[in-house]
């Protein structure tokens, strides 16, 4: 039986993460970390977890400061001062070094959802990272869209967010039905990369960021109907991977023969037979 355990990490901020850790039976000395949509609780991924914990791979998921497991309440959320920057920096990177402190001779591959990808722009420990593969990881730039989701995401950047943080001390995303409440500097600075073309590098130099110093295997998976991450914002984060051999693949589920995916679909049981499964080859054909 796989066992998976719950526990905290002190990160260099000095605060601690929420973090899970699924050990298979018999290990491949591989691991994997899961790093979440925004948002997202960990505890979504938790089958997709399990599943590659049974292949034999050391899982971790984890949720970042201020989300989840990784907070205590309301009061503290407000007084929470990460930004989207030290989700990366401080919250994946912790993650990182925690999963090679644990088994330093274990190949580590990240499987991103949504930001999580694209906070390996400021991940100092890319480099013990031995395979990427970002599932619907993207641009948030408004444009990227067309029709009513474009005029959804202007409305999530220019509306929503500075209208209810301000009253909320953090945004309110649970009243809205959308996800967990989010810490206000992390929206805020959400909203103003969202609001430019250039996206984070509206706000950071490129030669800063760690997209270049990764020059191993990538795996870019995007979804056709996927409301969240069009195909051109995923392009557009693919692109910044500069040194890294690309395997892009934008999926029709038509041509494989299943249902919609969108932007959450991917870590969903009905695709154990598919997706996981090519994920899984992936992994074993790149590491």
């Amino acid at each position: 039986m796989n066992r998976s355990q719950d526990l905290y990490i002190n990160t260099p901020l000095g605060h601690q993460l929420s973090l899970t850790s699924f050990k298979p039976k018999c290990s491949n000395n591989k691991s994997i970390i899961i790093s979440s949509a925004t948002g997202v609780l960990q505890h979504y991924y938790f089958k997709f977890a399990l599943y590659f914990s049974e292949l034999g791979y050391t899982v971790y998921t984890f949720d970042y400061s201020g989300i989840g497991k990784s907070h205590f309440n309301i009061a503290d959320l407000k007084q929470n001062t990460i930004d989207l920057k030290a989700w990366g920096e401080n919250d994946q990177a912790s993650i990182v070094n925690y999963a090679k402190s644990q088994n330093s001779e274990h190949k580590i591959t990240i499987i991103t959802h949504s930001i999580g990808g694209q906070i390996l722009a400021f991940n100092k420990e890319i480099s013990q990272i031995d395979t990427i593969i970002t599932i619907a990881s993207q641009s948030g730039y408004w444009k990227h869209w067309k029709g009513f989701e474009r005029f959804k995401m202007f409305a999530f950047w220019y509306m929503l967010i500075p209208a209810l943080t301000p009253i909320f001390g953090y945004f309110p995303a649970k009243k809205l039905g959308l996800f967990e409440n989010l810490p206000k500097q992390m929206v805020y600075q959400w909203r103003r990369l969202g609001k430019h073309k250039d996206y984070l590098l509206s706000e950071f130099e490129f030669d800063d960021l760690q997209f270049k110093n990764y020059n191993k295997h990538l795996l870019v998976l995007s979804f056709t109907r996927d409301e969240f991450a069009s195909k051109s914002s995923v392009d557009w984060l693919a692109q910044q991977f500069s040194n890294a051999n690309v395997d892009r693949r934008h999926i029709v589920p038509n041509d494989l023969g299943i249902s919609d995916v969108g932007h959450f679909g991917f870590f969903r049981n009905q695709f154990k037979a598919s997706l996981w499964k090519m994920t899984h080859e992936w992994i074993e054909n790149n590491s």
